[in-house]
């Protein structure tokens, strides 16, 4: 009985390995043509001329509401000398407790910040669902933009608590992740890509950056499938600048006041920092 039982088992096994190779063979392909959703019309991508880097459809959205939103793509140039900074967004998701949105914003000299969120890119009508992300059902992008754009969306129309958390990290090291990331935008404009849920997601792509300049140094947690855990992640491996205790970072850093006190205004960014 118990060998007849193993032979059953070997062979839903082996169906369902048989079935996941079919389908990653002729399943459903990426594709850079699709009737995007407003927002997610057009791909960032950047030139490098020496220490310069001129981003091109950087998204800078003005929202009333989650969908009544005006949308400018902008070309803006930084200077990588300038450079400064790395901040680490988490926006957890307030019907659960584990899943959420992370993001990386880049400070520089004179006020500028860029950020970059690794996003899926909806087709119009699309919502998202975290088993048809194991599907193939959504291209993969990163959204390049304005923090008035990318975190005033989270704190003051989605009204998710966001926290800001500054990255400690030599300046180097900085100037490393943000190229990768904009090269990787880049990649993405040329070869599309499917997000996965699990292994190509928001987290787990920052995680995939960190790990290519510093190979091992995020290791693999749950805390990293469940992002909402990742700055308590981040902070046990000294990723976060502070030397507050992890609940008193977490308040601390928690920035939705300021992103309402400042909203629309030109210093943002300056303003939802005053407090950190």
């Amino acid at each position: 009985m118990r060998t007849k039982l193993r032979r059953i088992a070997l062979i839903l096994v082996l169906l369902l390995l048989a079935g996941f190779l079919l389908f990653q063979l002729f399943g459903p392909r990426p594709s850079l043509d699709r009737e995007w959703k407003k927002g997610d019309e057009r791909l960032a991508w950047a030139d490098f001329e020496g220490r310069q880097v001129r981003v091109h459809n950087l998204r800078n959205a003005r929202y009333r509401s989650v969908d009544d939103f005006d949308v400018a793509w902008e070309e803006r140039t930084y200077d990588l000398d300038r450079l400064r900074s790395a901040w680490f967004v988490v926006e957890p998701f307030s019907d659960y407790r584990g899943p959420a949105h992370t993001f990386m914003s880049f400070g520089f000299e004179g006020g500028d910040y860029l950020a970059v969120s690794v996003e899926l890119r909806k087709e119009e009508g699309e919502t998202f669902s975290p088993l048809l992300g194991l599907l193939r059902q959504y291209e993969l992008m990163y959204v390049v933009g304005d923090e008035r754009d990318l975190i005033q969306l989270r704190t003051n129309h989605r009204h998710d608590q966001v926290y800001l958390y500054p990255v400690r990290a030599p300046r180097e090291r900085i100037e490393q992740m943000l190229v990768s990331m904009l090269r990787r935008a880049n990649g993405l404009r040329e070869e599309p890509e499917f997000y996965n849920t699990l292994t190509s997601s928001c987290t787990t792509n920052i995680v995939s950056h960190v790990n290519e300049l510093v190979p091992g140094r995020v290791p693999l947690s749950y805390k990293v499938l469940l992002p909402a855990y990742s700055d308590e992640l981040a902070y046990d491996l000294g990723l976060i600048d502070t030397d507050l205790p992890f609940a008193e970072a977490k308040q601390r850093f928690n920035i939705n006041d300021e992103a309402l006190r400042y909203a629309g205004r030109e210093d943002f960014s300056r303003g939802i920092r005053e407090g950190l």
